[in-house]
């Protein structure tokens, strides 16, 4: 039987301790990203990239960026999910499979194009709040497409962003959001740690 999301996140704690030497081929790297891509985005704009560091070479490099954290090390593979800050430029044409398709009609691509352009164009601080949230959507969507395939994943914010922009060759509009290590957890991990309760956090008007 098929596993619920209510269960997938009920299940779901973030992995410190991952079994080294336990790559992950490349149809599992694809499913996993293209799962994450379903993630809403403004305007469908898309505005993120993946990158999946699984070589030795890289996983070191990505770990000195990263405070040295061995988790990065002996995951499967590191996603390192940027955001783009430009995303409102190509949407046009990102937009253009959903009209050929007929899922929207063109003059509401159109009107998509012309307000994400309006409202973003000159203001660095909204395109990168977009970007943030872009990758953001999209990391929790790709460990939920872990946690679903008997992976398990960590979130993992601690970095240094100037490193990874350089030792990746980042382009002057992706932004490097978060890293989501994926791979197979050890016996010894924690389970879901305790939530804070609803009266404390919920507000109904």
């Amino acid at each position: 039987m098929a596993t619920s999301v209510q269960q997938l996140i009920n299940t779901r704690t973030s992995i410190n301790h991952f079994q080294p030497n336990h790559p992950l081929n490349q149809d599992t790297i694809n499913t996993l990203v293209n799962l994450a891509t379903k993630a809403p985005t403004a305007y469908n704009m898309q505005n993120w990239r993946f990158i999946a560091v699984q070589s030795e070479d890289a996983k070191r490099q990505l770990k000195s960026a990263a405070f040295n954290q061995q988790k990065i090390i002996d995951a499967s593979v590191a996603f390192i999910i940027c955001g783009q800050l430009d995303g409102y430029q190509q949407l046009q044409q990102v937009l253009q499979s959903s009209v050929s398709a007929n899922i929207i009609e063109q003059k509401i691509a159109e009107s998509w194009v012309a307000q994400a352009t309006t409202t973003l164009e000159n203001n660095i601080i909204l395109q990168r709040d977009e970007a943030i949230r872009s990758a953001s959507l999209a990391a929790m969507t790709l460990m939920l497409a872990a946690q679903d395939m008997g992976l398990g994943s960590c979130a993992l914010g601690g970095f240094d962003a100037v490193k990874i922009t350089q030792e990746f060759s980042l382009s002057n509009n992706e932004l490097p959001v978060i890293i989501i290590v994926i791979g197979y957890p050890t016996h010894n991990n924690w389970q879901q740690k305790s939530r804070r309760q609803l009266s404390e956090i919920l507000t109904i008007i």
